[in-house]
């Protein structure tokens, strides 16, 4: 990936003005996310034949599931590169939109209306950077050292540093980055403490070593024999519990959530997509293979370490809950809502059985593309509302919002009566909402099922009436941006400016119609300009795989599967 990504900015250095490089750069690095996807779609195949292979010295390993999981962090990438890759909107005449007029016609315009000079597309850096963070991410899913656990969180994280305070006019980016960056090594500081003590109490740096003394441990608590040091379990317990101190806080799992809303809420919203999803992924996916192989660390004072990832999943529960209903700005609502389900993540992780493994794996797919379907509806919503203003009582408080520019939709109260504006994307938007809240048949209720299922059957009642209680509650903040959406009347109306606007396009026929007339003028209006294609195919398919899972749950086999591979290999 990085070889092939050099020799295309290299290219695009050679071919390209400064002002389209960002653009250019953006869908490059889609084309080398889908090109790392093929080759990680064959080695899969290489994967399946063992438990796995080591590379690099035992730095890292391939297996089935590092593999599935690395396919699945360049698409999603992808889907959110597109966000700076194309225009948001685009002109379309019903007259030159037929096939023919597409192939045999090209329509050209001058206007700013369809945000050519947003700041997203005149940063250069944006898509070099999530280039690195996915580098990162991807090892990380891989590490099977500590020395390369260290190294690929560090990746990942300068990378979100950066990422969070690269629009350099805005001040709330600048502050929430900075935030970031104080609290991102607070919790490196206990990954590398938890780290450095695996060693000085194991004597290998090798997660194999660990999981080897994990075996002993176990046998020598069934035989009651001394095979192990008696104090050597228990320190181990302590290191990794001090370590995933340190991944909860990147996670922004409670009680360790304090600095994510304020950070996604700062931040510019295109930033935020990323920022929320993709860091999460590569995580709990390495969390995964760390606690399946040493869960079994109970021989001291009978403790075990993910005791603490239950207790972070019981507070996460009651934090994403409670503080969610007080919110009335919609990305930090969407914060408190991945707190609330990182409860549901962190208990699936924590149960480590067959079943659990295959919730764990399911609900982490789906949840990750109903977030990041909420948050381009989000883009898309801020998008589609230049040609209105608002008349309502709060209309010198949205022009008052910071950075309106780059996050426009910022308070739930923008989204009144959104509906009669446009019935799909608030559509869209509803299904996605319900799926979160849990309301059958829509995806987001199955992956709940299977998790409350794999806790019922594993004797964690407690916790799965705390998380039944906890959804139901959290149903009333979903609940009341749908109604917000559905129930109210609008404050827009068509500002008159854009109303008695005529805007001038020109039709050019290709050069071998050249004895025809192939120059002239045409004129549209404003409702001529629409949402860019990719935006809508993209919330289309997103929408409809949230609706549809339930004659489609061949994705569920896939997890079966994958959970199947990790218990019996």
């Amino acid at each position: 990936m990085i070889i092939i990504s050099l020799l295309f900015l290299l290219l695009s250095n050679a071919v390209t003005f400064r002002r389209e490089k960002s653009i250019l750069y953006s869908r490059q690095t889609i084309l080398i996310l889908l090109i790392s996807s093929v080759i990680a779609l064959r080695n899969v195949d290489m994967s399946f034949l063992s438990e796995g292979i080591g590379i690099y010295g035992g730095l890292f390993h391939a297996t089935p599931i590092t593999q599935i999981f690395h396919i699945f962090i360049y698409f999603l990438s992808a889907l959110i590169l597109q966000l700076s890759a194309f225009y948001p909107r685009k002109v379309w005449i019903e007259k030159y939109a037929s096939f023919y007029g597409i192939l045999f016609s090209k329509l050209s315009y001058d206007t700013n209306l369809i945000n050519k000079t947003a700041q997203q597309f005149r940063i250069i850096e944006y898509p070099l950077i999530i280039l690195f963070i996915i580098l990162g991410g991807t090892l990380l899913v891989s590490a099977s050292d500590i020395v390369s656990i260290f190294l690929s969180i560090e990746l990942q994280s300068y990378g979100l540093y950066l990422l969070c305070t690269l629009y350099r006019n805005s001040e709330l980016s600048t502050s929430a980055g900075l935030t970031y960056f104080l609290l991102g090594g607070l919790s490196s500081c206990f990954i590398l403490l938890g780290t450095s003590l695996l060693y000085a109490n194991s004597g290998t740096t090798s997660l194999d070593g660990y999981y080897v003394m994990t075996g002993l441990s176990s046998i020598a608590n069934e035989y009651t024999s001394n095979i192990l040091d008696q104090s050597k379990p228990f320190y181990l317990n302590i290191s990794l519990l001090i370590m995933s101190v340190g991944f909860l806080f990147k996670i922004s799992a409670a009680p360790f959530h304090f600095w994510s809303p304020d950070v996604y809420d700062a931040i510019p919203t295109i930033v935020t997509t990323f920022v929320a999803i993709i860091a999460k992924v590569s995580i709990l996916i390495f969390l995964l293979e760390v606690v399946h192989y040493t869960s079994n660390f109970s021989f001291a004072f009978n403790f075990s370490w993910t005791s603490g990832l239950l207790f972070s999943s019981f507070l996460s529960f009651i934090v994403g809950t409670v503080l969610g209903l007080t919110q009335f700005r919609i990305k930090r609502l969407f914060a408190y809502s991945t707190i609330s389900h990182l409860g549901f993540i962190l208990l699936a992780l924590t149960i480590n059985s067959l079943e659990s493994t295959q919730a764990f794996i399911f609900y982490l797919m789906q949840y990750s593309i109903s977030n990041l379907n909420a948050f381009v509806l989000l883009i898309s919503i801020g998008f589609s509302l230049y040609p209105f203003v608002n008349k309502g009582l709060l209309k010198h408080q949205y022009k008052n919002l910071s950075d309106n520019k780059n996050s426009p939709i910022q308070l739930i109260s923008q989204l009144k009566g959104y509906f009669y504006l446009n019935p799909v994307l608030a559509l869209s938007l509803a299904i996605t909402l319900f799926s979160f809240v849990g309301i059958p048949p829509l995806i987001g209720f199955f992956a709940k099922q299977m998790v409350l299922s794999a806790a019922l059957d594993s004797g964690f009642v407690f916790l799965s009436l705390i998380a039944i209680i906890t959804s139901v509650i959290s149903a009333v903040y979903y609940l009341s941006v749908i109604k917000e959406i559905f129930f109210h009347e609008n404050d827009y109306k068509s500002n008159q400016d854009f109303e008695n606007t005529t805007l001038e396009a020109t039709i050019t026929s290709p050069i071998f119609f050249v004895n025809k007339k192939n120059v002239r003028k045409i004129d549209f209006k404003i409702y001529n300009i629409t949402l860019a294609s990719f935006l809508s195919i993209t919330i289309s398919i997103l929408t409809l795989i949230l609706l549809l899972f339930i004659f489609i749950p061949n994705w569920l086999s896939a997890c079966k599967v994958l959970s199947l591979l990790l218990w019996y290999p």
